[in-house]
Parts: structure tokens; sequence; C-alpha cells
């Protein structure tokens, strides 16, 4: 009986959450991610910002992927609940410390702040198979294009 009480409290919590959701347009997502400082951290660019929460998420801060596993991935950036965030149900290294639900609303702030530890880990990127698949060695400057963005492009990137 008290798990079926925790997963009543969970969905409640996540129901509330998608109340001030927010899918974002790709610019101004874009904005966002510059002003936070993720234009050039551990070197990716706001165009591989983009284009991972585009195939991860589809810049839906409301978006729930369960996993075989049991585990569930939470908002823009689909952030685990085994390693990043706790949900409640899932045994979980919390290594962001905050609970999943946070991850749901339009204020990506902790989302971010998230992000950044999961892409200062080993595997940089990579930990986001959609990433290494579809963004990774890739020309993203069309993520960018239209924007008005102060990023600077990337050199490494430019084809001639």
């Amino acid at each position: 009986m008290k798990a079926w009480g925790s997963v009543v409290v969970t969905l409640t919590m996540l129901m509330a959450a998608t109340v001030d959701a927010k899918i974002y347009e790709r610019c101004e997502l874009a904005t966002k991610l510059e002003k936070a400082g993720l234009d050039g951290f551990k070197g990716y660019t706001t165009g591989d910002w983009l284009c991972m929460a585009h195939y991860e998420s589809g810049f839906d801060t409301s978006f729930v992927n369960h996993n075989p596993d049991g585990s569930s991935e939470y908002g823009i950036f689909q952030l685990n609940s085994a390693w990043w965030c706790d949900n409640g149900v899932t045994p979980t290294q919390n290594l962001c410390h905050m609970e999943c639900h946070e991850l749901l609303n339009r204020h990506i702030l902790d989302d971010i702040m998230c992000a950044q530890q999961v892409v200062s880990s080993q595997e940089g990127m990579n930990a986001w198979d959609s990433w290494s698949q579809h963004c990774s060695g890739h020309d993203l400057s069309e993520w960018l294009k239209g924007c008005h963005l102060n990023v600077k492009p990337d050199p490494k990137r430019i084809h001639s």
C-alpha cells in the first residue's frame, strides 16, 4: 500500500509540473542557452545543445521517457533518474541533488546546471545517444540560423 501511495504522489507532482511546462521555440531556447553560458562550455557550441535537446525532447520541458530498465528521463535534456535526479521510485545516484519533477517546468536553469554536470563527466555529450547519432561531427550552424545570437562560429566545424 505504501508503494501505491508513492506512485500517486509522484504522478500528482508530475501532473502539477506539466502545468508550468513549455515547448521552446528554437531561437528562444538558443538565447536562453547562450545567456546561461553554454556556448563554449567544455568545448560544445550552442548548436550542440540545440541539436541534442531537439532529438531528446523536441524542446519540450514536460517530456518524460520511461526506459526498459525502470529508470525514466526527464525534461528538455532527458536527464536520467538512475543517475541525475530522484523520482522517488528508481534507485538513483542523484548526482544533481534534485527531484526529477523539478526538470519538467519552463524554468530550465536547474536543467542547464544538471546538464553541465553530465557534460563535465568523462563521456561529455556522448552521454546522450541522440547527440552521438545526430549531432556529433555535423555542421550545426543550421540550428542557429535566424536566431541573432552573439555566439561565435565553431572553427573546427566550418566546412570550406
